[in-house]
């Protein structure tokens, strides 16, 4: 059973391909930190919590899995 925190590799994947529903799913999933980034004076600023919506979907588009930033070394 995997971390109830984090969402399936699965849906992340179908997400960086530009699957819809798997894309809903990752703004759902950090919805909650997106609205709380968005907060000014009380109140969620609407453009400020677009704009994070959309570079996070951006961000996904771009991911590619098979592209290693570094390489462990022993």
């Amino acid at each position: 059973m995997g971390n109830p925190n984090l969402l399936p590799y699965e849906t992340i994947v179908r997400a960086t391909s530009g699957e819809p529903e798997a894309v809903d799913k990752v703004l759902q999933h950090y919805g909650k930190q997106i609205r709380l980034a968005s907060l000014e004076n009380g109140h969620i600023n609407k453009d400020t919590e677009d704009s994070i919506k959309q570079r996070l979907v951006t961000a996904l588009f771009k991911f590619r899995f098979d592209e290693q930033p570094y390489k462990k070394t022993e």
